[in-house]
C-alpha cells in the first residue's frame, strides 16, 4: 500500500505550527483579557492604586445600585421594542427588493448605505438636528398644524429617537434576508398562483416558513447587538432625560472612564455577558421546536 505523504510536510507538528498564530492571538487577545476581566471584577481597582480583592462585593452592590437597575431596565425595554421592529422592517424591504425589476441593484445599494455609515459622529449630529425644536421633523409636523414636540425632553420619545436611528441602519439584516429569499425556488410561488393563492397568503404560507432559520439568526444577532447598545444613546442623548436612554453599556463606560471604578465596571460587564448568554439560550429553547416543526 502506498504511504500517504503530507503535501505540507511530514512532521506531525506541521498542522499545529500552521495554526499557532491563531492560537497565540486567541490566548493573548481573547482568553487572557477574558480571565483578567473576571478577576478585576472581584477587586476594588481605580487603575492607579494596586487592586484590592473584595470577592463578590461588586456583584452584591449591583442589587442596590439604582443606576444599574435603571440602566438594565432601559436596555431590556430598548431590546424588546427594537428587535421585532428591526426584523419586520428589514424583511419587508428585502421582499420588495427581491423583485426582478430593472435597476433594482441601485436601490439595494442605496438601502445598504446607512449600515455602512453607522452611528458615526456626522450621523449623530445630523440625527440631533432632525429632532431639535427647530429641526426638520418639527418643521414637517407644523405643516399639518402640529406644534413642535420636545423630542429630547420627553422620556418616552427620547428612546424612540435611538430606536429610529438603529432602524434606519437595517442594511445588514436586509442583506441576510435578501440572500435567503433568492434561495427560495420560484416554482413554489408559481404553483401557489395556479391554486389561486394571493401574494399576501403566499408570504405567510411559503416565504415565512422557509425563512424560519434566517429569522432566528437575525433575531439572535440583533438581540445581542441591542443588549450591548452604547454609541447611539451616548452620542445623541447622553443617556438623558432622567436616564431614560441610559443603557448598561453607558454605565460600564462611565464607571470605567468617568468614575475610575474598573472593578465595578468589569463586574457589570460580566453580568451583561451572562444575561446576554441566558437570553440567547432562552431564544434557542423557545424557538427550537418551532424551527423543527416548520417545513
Amino acid at each position: 500500500m502506498k504511504k500517504y505523504k503530507n503535501p505540507v510536510g511530514v512532521s506531525r507538528f506541521t498542522g499545529l505550527i500552521l495554526i499557532s498564530p491563531f492560537i497565540i492571538g486567541s490566548v493573548l487577545f481573547i482568553i487572557y483579557p477574558f480571565i483578567c476581566s473576571f478577576i478585576t471584577g472581584m477587586t476594588k481597582y481605580d487603575g492607579i492604586h494596586p487592586p484590592e480583592f473584595i470577592g463578590l462585593t461588586n456583584y452584591k452592590n449591583m442589587l442596590q445600585d439604582k443606576h444599574f437597575l435603571k440602566a438594565l431596565g432601559v436596555t431590556f425595554k430598548y431590546t424588546v421594542i427594537f428587535v421585532p421592529l428591526k426584523l419586520i422592517v428589514s424583511l419587508l424591504i428585502a421582499v420588495l427588493l427581491s423583485a426582478n425589476i430593472k435597476g433594482m441593484g441601485f436601490f439595494r445599494t442605496a438601502f445598504y448605505v446607512p449600515s455602512i455609515l453607522g452611528s458615526n459622529l456626522a450621523v449623530a449630529i445630523m440625527w440631533q438636528y432632525l429632532f431639535t425644536r427647530g429641526g426638520l421633523v418639527n418643521q414637517f409636523l407644523e405643516i399639518f398644524g402640529i406644534s413642535g414636540i420636545s423630542w429630547y425632553g420627553d422620556q418616552k420619545l427620547s428612546l424612540f429617537i435611538i430606536i429610529l436611528l438603529r432602524l434606519w441602519e437595517f442594511g445588514s439584516t436586509m442583506i441576510i434576508f435578501l440572500t435567503s429569499l433568492k434561495e427560495i425556488p420560484r416554482e413554489y410561488y408559481e404553483a401557489s398562483k395556479v391554486d389561486g393563492c394571493s401574494s399576501f397568503r403566499a408570504f405567510f404560507s411559503i416565504t415565512l416558513p422557509l425563512l424560519k432559520n434566517t429569522l432566528f439568526v437575525n433575531a439572535v444577532l440583533q438581540t445581542i447587538s441591542a443588549l450591548q447598545e452604547f454609541s447611539a444613546p451616548y452620542m445623541i442623548t447622553g443617556g438623558n432625560p432622567m436616564k431614560s436612554t441610559y443603557t448598561v453599556g453607558m454605565l460600564i463606560y462611565d464607571e470605567m472612564f468617568s468614575y475610575h471604578n474598573a472593578g465595578y465596571a468589569n463586574a457589570v460587564s460580566w453580568v451583561l455577558f451572562v444575561l446576554t448568554s441566558v437570553v440567547v439560550c432562552i431564544m434557542f429553547r423557545i424557538t427550537g421546536r418551532i424551527r423543527k416543526e416548520l417545513p
